[in-house]
């Protein structure tokens, strides 16, 4: 388009609230539903923050290195978070832009932030049948150690020193020869000291999963007691029914049981389940968590790629009345939650206090809510006050959602949301060429740092050009608010990332404040990875 004029809109109504569109060529994709992350940790995201990656773009494929795992994530954002679907198509408007310009790696279609595992839908579990005897033992065969005949079995050595909840196998040596796959193993230091307990699959790629450190044994009545410990703090301590019916119940290493994540939303319980340990308990443990939670549903997620490694046979997954939608409240405002649709459950829980305070700072003023997925920050600030809101992404799915939640909180008038689908990249660059300003500005994009290696570069390239392309939208003296999922992501690292942006563009910050998830989403202070969702607040100055 020439002259750089602006691009219209084209704007179609469903219901109470409009939808725009942009549809102007093909560009590239991103395949909004996420690549294997086993607890979400948006870290141990939500069952999964994600939680909750993957992008194709030109045809190329960034995913995760098969001999990694981001156990938190999620996302559990869960983070704590299947495999790969297939992309949809994004959109490219034409013209470049008139200012600083991203790196082209960014320049891929983007949607909401994605959580770890495949959805549910009204079957108990989200996957097939793993096929069993592919996967070799992780765990090669050490000599006992000698006193080890006196150690409590069964056992387990470690080679090194590490609080870390995940132990690869090479930091591990012998192993009795009554250490069962999924069950409870008694771990000795290098000393020959008891160390600790945890989960025992020696097929896994993590064979070891801590559970506990200490000089006592752990027991299966210690798992049961740090069951009711989590659903108590976050029922009793943090008293999360008095505002929402939708949190996270168990955070997997965070509340010392690795391997599961569970939500709640209203009266079903979504888990998911990424150890071998946790899944063969999970008989016992979900009627202990209806009757705490007081709940009567749940759905089960299982990587199918996790559970080929782990051994799990979704047959024999526990039995549950059939859940499709359900709808729940959050600080007054209602949602929809559709386990057959949603990349998750349709729903974050993590982000709750974030969109309260930023509903609270949008009252007659503008908000740009890039990556809104189904419309939690966008409902939340119109209800609020907000004079104008703008809620872009990619997946279809996503806006309708969103529509539909906009809808149901209509019942004073309608929810004027514009809601566009479109690549937020492109979008946004089109907003800057356009000179079009608004007074606040939301990023909430998916993870983009899956791995240690060079993909985390990239990553944070990613990071870079959508802030880059974000504060260009925003009027000064605005409100800039931005998110990053990735757990192998800093704090630091993420702030660096937005400063550098700004200074690129000649720009001032005044830095606010860097939040996180709510009190429902912990993280353990021996595995800061698990710091996964990251929202920094700050003005626009200059």
């Amino acid at each position: 388009m020439p002259g750089g004029e602006p691009v219209p809109l084209l704007t179609r109504y469903k219901g109470a609230a409009p939808v725009s569109e942009i549809d102007i060529g093909v560009g590239s994709a991103y395949n909004s539903r996420v690549m294997r992350d086993q607890n979400r940790g948006r870290g141990q995201g939500s069952a999964g923050r994600p939680r909750r990656d993957s992008f194709s773009s030109d045809n190329q494929r960034f995913a995760p290195r098969p001999d990694f795992q981001d156990f938190y994530d999620p996302g559990t954002r869960s983070d704590s978070s299947g495999a790969p679907r297939r992309g949809r198509k994004g959109v490219n408007l034409p013209g470049p832009s008139r200012t600083a310009a991203p790196h082209p790696a960014s320049s891929q279609a983007l949607s909401s932030r994605p959580a770890p595992s495949r959805p549910v839908s009204s079957h108990p579990v989200s996957s097939r049948p793993a096929a069993s005897g592919t996967s070799r033992p992780a765990v090669s065969k050490t000599e006992a150690p000698a006193g080890s005949e006196q150690w409590r079995t069964p056992w387990v050595q470690l080679k090194y020193f590490t609080y870390n909840p995940a132990v690869f196998p090479r930091m591990l040596g012998a192993s009795s020869s009554d250490a069962q796959a999924g069950g409870l193993i008694n771990v000795y230091d290098k000393n020959g000291e008891l160390f600790g307990g945890g989960f025992w699959n020696p097929r896994s790629r993590t064979p070891l999963r801590m559970l506990h450190h200490g000089p006592e044994p752990l027991t299966e009545e210690d798992l049961e007691q740090a069951i009711r410990r989590a659903v108590s703090w976050r029922r009793n301590d943090c008293r999360l029914d008095e505002v929402s019916n939708a949190y996270r119940v168990i955070h997997g290493d965070s509340d010392g049981l690795g391997g599961l994540i569970v939500d709640r939303y209203a009266d079903v319980l979504s888990l998911e389940v990424s150890t071998l340990g946790v899944w063969l308990r999970l008989g016992r443990w979900l009627p202990l968590l209806h009757e705490l939670c007081g709940t009567s549903r749940h759905v089960i997620a299982v990587d199918e790629s996790i559970a080929r490694m782990e051994g799990i046979d979704l047959t024999q997954a526990p039995p549950s009345a059939p859940v499709h939608k359900v709808r729940i409240t959050e600080h007054g405002v209602h949602y929809e939650v559709d386990f057959a649709q949603g990349h998750k459950t349709g729903f974050f829980c993590d982000q709750r206090d974030n969109r309260l305070k930023l509903a609270r700072l949008t009252a007659g003023k503008s908000l740009l809510d890039l990556c809104c997925y189904s419309g939690g920050f966008s409902i939340q600030a119109k209800l609020h006050g907000a004079a104008e809101v703008t809620a872009v992404d990619l997946d279809e799915k996503a806006i309708a959602m969103a529509q539909r939640n906009a809808n149901i909180n209509a019942a004073h008038g309608p929810l004027r949301i514009d809601f566009v689908h479109a690549d937020a990249f492109v979008y946004a660059r089109q907003m800057v060429r356009n000179g079009k300003l608004f007074d606040t500005v939301l990023l909430d994009p998916p993870k983009f740092v899956l791995s240690r290696d060079e993909e985390k570069e990239e990553g944070l390239r990613k990071y870079h050009d959508l802030n880059l392309l974000g504060l260009q939208c925003v009027r000064r003296g605005g409100l800039f608010v931005t998110c990053s999922c990735s757990g192998l992501v800093s704090p630091a690292e993420f702030e660096k990332v937005v400063i550098k942006a700004a200074q690129r563009l000649g720009r001032r910050l005044q830095i606010l404040e860097m939040t996180g998830p709510g009190w429902d989403h912990p993280f353990l202070s021996t595995y800061p990875e698990g710091r996964y969702l990251k929202v920094l607040w700050a003005r626009i100055l200059k």
